[in-house]
């Protein structure tokens, strides 16, 4: 008669995290960053319909990284979710942290129960009508919150990518400004992007009650043309500092 197989609940918590890891890393890489008009979300992405960022209501974004179909089915039920919450009640009970709890139960359940935890990392943004106002939920694939007041990054080489954008974060700095240190940070020093390797979208606090719209077209042209421009001036001002230290 041949042994049931067992295996210690530490080391089978362990493999699921270390599972959803693992696949979540080698997604392309998302920046959410604030900046003086809202909250930019920048992620790299070559489809043009097969969205990482998208919104969930009135100021309200959703991003995801990972297995797209498991975070498109979490965005869709978020939809659903504020959609009916707005209409029961009002517009303005429907917030970025009551969802970003809702997510994180459902994914802790997953994580704790299923044989196969959600492949995903979540990002739930909403933007406030001050600064200092703005939320960025970050959702792990285990149902962690982690509550960022000012950047965050999903996927890929995060810590990386993460130690770049704050090198250069500002907090007064202007979309322009955030969307070269976001693409500088996701890029890093051995790569540059054109248009149609990122997905681009902002919550912007001054457009109203839809605040979230996606860059686009010229739009997204023209910033990455000024970022471009900002990097391809930046070694000249280090070498010019480094002349000026040194000893006639």
């Amino acid at each position: 008669m041949s042994m049931p197989w067992y295996v210690a609940p530490e080391q089978f918590m362990k493999d699921k995290a270390d599972f959803a890891r693992k696949n979540i890393a080698r997604g392309r890489p998302l920046v959410a960053v604030v900046y003086d008009d809202g909250i930019l979300i920048c992620a790299e992405n070559q489809s043009a319909s097969l969205h990482k960022v998208s919104e969930i209501y009135d100021r309200i974004a959703f991003a995801g990284v990972g297995r797209y179909n498991e975070f498109d089915a979490l965005r869709r039920s978020g939809v659903q979710h504020a959609d009916i919450k707005g209409y029961q009640f009002s517009r303005e009970d429907v917030d970025a942290q009551s969802l970003a709890n809702l997510y994180a139960q459902y994914m802790g359940n997953v994580f704790t129960h299923e044989m196969k935890p959600l492949e995903v990392e979540i990002l739930v943004a909403e933007v406030g009508h001050r600064p200092g106002d703005d939320q960025l939920f970050h959702i792990l694939y285990d149902g962690s919150v982690v509550d960022e007041d000012r950047s965050t990054v999903l996927g890929g080489e995060a810590d990386t990518i993460a130690a770049r954008l704050e090198r250069s974060f500002r907090e007064d700095w202007s979309l322009a400004e955030a969307f070269a240190g976001a693409t500088g940070a996701l890029a890093g020093p051995d790569r540059s992007f054109v248009a149609r390797d990122l997905e681009v979208a902002v919550l912007g606090r001054s457009d109203g009650r839809r605040a979230f719209r996606r860059v686009l077209g010229s739009e997204l042209a023209e910033l990455l043309e000024a970022a471009d421009a900002g990097r391809v001036g930046a070694p000249d001002a280090e070498a010019g500092r480094s002349e000026e230290a040194e000893p006639g």
